[in-house]
């Protein structure tokens, strides 16, 4: 896209992260979304219909559930699960869509196209898209088709045509690639509904402002229930939605610990530094040309060389903590919950629980952990038999 030949607007950092690198003809189009945004968060009307879609539609509130099982078994902290997988749709991300396709709706959009990893996005995406009656495009790199099958079937059998994006190393980097490459293409009439708190200004923002419904509850919760707020809020780290989220309302609450999990083999936040990917800046795993590195991840989802630039900001700042997990914990992980829950968890969502594995332990029984569930498993689970299967042999 020539990112870094064309200069940064001011607006959207956080700290050195964040800002508008993209060309002026979307400079200008990203300006336009900055201001419906804008205008309509805080709109009266907007906001009930919003809020009307997530109870009505969406299912909310969901629980805050005492693992209590898993509590014993590790035998620390108390652990809360914040069961996003409860969700329609199955996972955090159909918060944002809701909040983003009715954007569009207002701004007179016909046309709808997205990125997924994992699939979860793309389902939301495409499931609004038929609720609204709005034609959709999702792309996916070639390998995430590969392993989240199922969820494509989803997606087109909501009506969504689903691109197979084959360069590069046809995961999530490479999809939003392509959707930024459409959105270059066609932005007169179409709506790019970005999925995550990546990107140019203002999507970090704008995601983040979707997505905070998360923490809003899940801190009434707890307080209701235990007349406290938790000493850590845990969860997956990839583009960084569902971790935002989790995070938002807690941001100015010192006491509570925020701490993200990411993959091992996706170690922006551990191994990243500081570049411009996709039209912002952030912390990002690059060569010495300053190309991204590809990513490996065993979740789709996770599978991104950058990070939203809240999170690098969050990370250089020090009010954020964040660490790698093991493919084999997160395995572990996952067959965890299943047998001492009966919850399976999304592979990206078994990030936070195989991170925790490892906190719990180490904390008093009078702390209390909540944990963001993310997404629902069923999406993974041809995958995950597999792989348990490749590790038996």
């Amino acid at each position: 896209m020539g990112e870094k030949q064309v200069e940064s607007r001011e607006e959207g950092y956080f700290g050195d992260f964040g800002g508008m690198f993209v060309p002026e003809e979307l400079q200008a189009v990203l300006g336009k979304l900055e201001e419906a945004f804008l205008t309509y968060k805080d709109d009266p009307v907007f906001i009930e219909e919003y809020n009307m879609y997530l109870r009505e539609y969406v299912g909310r509130e969901n629980p805050l559930t005492y693992a209590e099982r898993l509590t014993k078994k590790l035998g620390g902290a108390k652990i809360y699960l914040k069961r996003e997988d409860l969700n329609h749709t199955g996972a955090h991300k159909i918060n944002n869509v809701i909040g983003q396709i009715l954007l569009a709706k207002h701004m007179g959009a016909k046309r709808v196209i997205a990125e997924t990893g994992a699939g979860q996005h793309g389902v939301a995406t495409a499931t609004a898209c038929a609720m609204m009656n709005m034609d959709c495009t999702i792309y996916m790199g070639k390998e995430d088709t590969r392993r989240q099958e199922l969820n494509v079937f989803r997606m087109e059998l909501l009506g969504a045509e689903v691109v197979a994006v084959e360069t590069g190393g046809a995961r999530l980097k490479d999809a939003v690639d392509a959707a930024l490459q459409d959105l270059v293409e066609n932005y007169q009439t179409t709506f790019y509904l970005i999925g995550s708190v990546v990107g140019p200004h203002p999507f970090p923002t704008m995601v983040h402002h979707f997505q905070s419904v998360i923490s809003k509850e899940s801190r009434e919760q707890v307080l209701a229930k235990e007349g406290r707020l938790p000493d850590a809020v845990v969860a997956c780290v990839g583009g960084g939605s569902n971790a935002i989220g989790s995070f938002s309302a807690y941001l100015k609450d010192e006491s509570v610990r925020l701490i993200g999990a990411e993959p091992l083999e996706a170690a922006t936040m551990t191994k990243g530094t500081p570049a411009v990917l996709h039209g912002f800046t952030s912390l990002c795993l690059q060569d010495e040309n300053g190309d991204p590195l590809p990513t490996d991840s065993i979740a789709a989802g996770l599978d991104y060389p950058g990070v939203g630039p809240e999170h690098s900001y969050l990370k250089i700042s020090g009010r954020a903590e964040y660490f790698t997990v093991t493919k084999q914990e997160v395995l572990d992980a996952f067959q965890e919950l299943s047998r001492t829950e009966g919850i399976i968890p999304a592979l990206e969502s078994a990030h936070a629980l195989a991170l925790v594995a490892k906190l719990a332990p180490e904390m008093d029984k009078d702390n209390i952990i909540i944990v963001n569930l993310s997404g629902r498993g069923d999406k993974d689970v041809a995958e995950v038999k597999q792989l348990l299967e490749q590790r038996a042999e």
